[in-house]
């Protein structure tokens, strides 16, 4: 299992907590409303379909959708969020991408140095880590839900590029190209996808254990809890016993 994909199933295991909590639906929220900028119809805007799939995946309301479309489109106030990448190390040298959407981009950049500095990693310069990532789509499918030569024959002739088991899901790859393509085929085939994003992919792993692995999910546990972090990348690899062990 890779550590991109580690990373986002420990997310989805927390998604429930999240929502409990509201911190989904901000998240989410503030994607509608970024998304919504190209175009208010979600047929013509795959980043805005894969949006209103996590806000319906989270239960959010009709109403609340709506309105963060508003937003974006500018028919309603509000939307004046600008998306920033900032990048980094982590424990044991780990690279780190953290997607953030903020209305003070200043006070954005203080929080983040400062949640990297507190849990043993540093903020870098612009482009210092994001070459060893590749902008990928990236869908996850309930395992239980389909056989894998079911589901390879069908993303992979809608374009998909890889396949994957990842615990209780099939993660699929695809080039951002084929994202809409992707989704479209696993609708067609009545396999709703639980997560659809475009995300940024590590080319090459880094194996962390003991102080540096449980430091590196400190790290990225702290930064997911910051309310204008949208996503946490990393390139980390850890044992699949040692990060059981981690998440007790």
């Amino acid at each position: 299992m890779s550590g991109h994909s580690k990373w986002a199933t420990i997310k989805h295991k927390k998604a429930a907590t999240d929502a409990k909590r509201g911190k989904a639906f901000t998240r989410i929220i503030k994607e509608i409303t970024i998304a919504a900028r190209s175009g208010g119809d979600p047929d013509g805007n795959p980043r805005l379909r894969s949006a209103i799939l996590a806000a319906k995946g989270v239960s959010m309301p009709s109403d609340n959708i709506k309105k963060a479309i508003m937003r974006g489109t500018g028919e309603l106030e509000g939307g004046q969020i600008e998306e920033v990448m900032f990048e980094g190390y982590g424990p044991g040298g780990a690279a780190v991408l953290v997607g953030v959407a903020t209305d003070n981009r200043n006070r954005t950049v203080s929080d983040i140095r400062h949640v990297f500095a507190k849990n043993g990693g540093n903020m870098g310069e612009q482009g210092s880590v994001s070459w060893m990532f590749e902008r990928k789509s990236q869908i996850f499918v309930p395992s239980a839900k389909v056989t894998e030569d079911q589901l390879m024959s069908i993303v992979l002739d809608a374009g998909a590029d890889d396949l994957r088991h990842e615990g209780e899901r099939w993660e699929i790859l695809s080039a951002p190209e084929a994202h809409e393509a992707v989704l479209k085929a696993l609708e067609a085939n009545h396999l709703p996808a639980e997560d659809a994003s475009i995300a940024m992919v590590p080319k090459n792993l880094v194996k962390l254990e003991g102080k540096n692995a449980s430091g590196m999910l400190r790290l990225s546990d702290a930064l997911e809890e910051h309310e204008d972090v949208q996503n946490v990348y990393s390139n980390f690899d850890i044992d699949e016993k040692e990060l059981e062990a981690l998440e007790e």
